[in-house]
């Protein structure tokens, strides 16, 4: 198998080239290492891949044919990762949102097409589920009211993969991605923001009363999960689901601060703000449907996931 992977240079899309490299598998990575964070970072999580004879690497836009057009022959499957993250940005430039999430993705799915390409695993995202109020998240549940632009474009994406499934024959598994964690974290995400502000001696911005809660899944978790997708869509027939990938548990954004804190050895200044437009209140993943399709066991613990990203953090964050 040679697997093409977008967004490589990320936090999640690193890992993934990572993995299956250790697999033995032949990797193209693809990034146009924006400038949402440093993409000096996003090089250093490649490093280790530039040293595989298996790993090759493209820089460039997904919207732009030339970019698609270099890819080498011989990819056989996609893992769709990139994107432009982050829900309160989705708000401030909500059309770069959809002409890098939706078009991007657009862009992909008829280059497989062109190609003769037909499996897919589609980063989704938990966001889509919206302020729901049935606990656990269910894929059988209305997703028809995303409350920010990047949950919009991830659903929309879903029904694009779709659509693509059911005129083209293509195989797509679209994963629902909730709160990961672990080495090699966006700095903006929460869990390695407040670490780097509690190092410095710096008060952590808490949005709202703490009470919010996170189904906050260890990178090692979904990566079993992609991995377990991959082999689900290599089978004969076509097939188009769409999968939760988290933890099956909750943790309060006050909880998230004490044990961090208590991990770090340090109790920080809390600095309390109010809640932000475009953030749920829960997100809770019933993972029942992962296990029976993919194989899903997650089995990180929130408190053993923090001492696994402060270990990579006291190193190099």
């Amino acid at each position: 198998m040679s697997v093409l992977v977008t967004g490589a240079a990320g936090f999640i899309g690193s890992h993934v080239v990572d993995t299956l490299l250790a697999e033995g598998e032949v990797v193209v990575g693809l990034d146009c290492y924006d400038d949402f964070y440093s993409p000096d970072v996003k090089r250093a999580n490649l490093s280790a891949a530039r040293t595989s004879e298996r790993f090759s690497e493209i820089q460039g836009d997904l919207c732009d044919p030339a970019v698609l057009e270099s890819i080498p022959a011989g990819v056989t499957s996609v893992v769709h990762l990139a994107a432009r993250a982050g829900v309160r940005p989705s708000i401030e430039n909500p059309r770069l949102y959809g002409r890098v999430n939706v078009d991007g993705t657009l862009a992909v799915l008829d280059w497989m097409r062109e190609r003769g390409v037909r499996n897919m695993a589609f980063a989704s995202s938990s966001s889509v589920y919206g302020n729901n109020d049935k606990v656990p998240f269910s894929e059988d549940d209305p997703v028809d009211y995303p409350i920010s632009p990047y949950a919009a474009t991830k659903r929309a994406c879903e029904l694009i993969c779709h659509t693509y499934h059911h005129l083209f024959g293509m195989s797509i598994v679209c994963l629902r991605f909730f709160t990961v964690y672990g080495p090699r974290q966006r700095p903006d995400l929460a869990i390695h923001k407040f670490a780097r502000l509690i190092r410095d001696g710096q008060a952590i911005p808490v949005f709202g009363d703490g009470s919010s809660e996170r189904d906050y899944t260890y990178i090692t978790d979904i990566l079993q999960g992609v991995q377990g997708a991959l082999q689900f869509v290599s089978g004969e027939e076509p097939v188009f689901e769409i999968v939760n990938l988290g933890e099956s548990r909750t943790i309060t954004l006050s909880e998230l601060v004490q044990v961090l804190s208590e991990e770090m050895g340090v109790t920080p200044e809390v600095k309390r703000l109010p809640a932000q437009p475009g953030d749920v209140r829960r997100t809770y993943a019933d993972v029942s449907k992962a296990s029976r399709i993919l194989g899903y066991r997650p089995c990180i613990g929130f408190r053993d996931g923090i001492r696994g990203f402060l270990d990579w953090f006291d190193g190099r964050g």
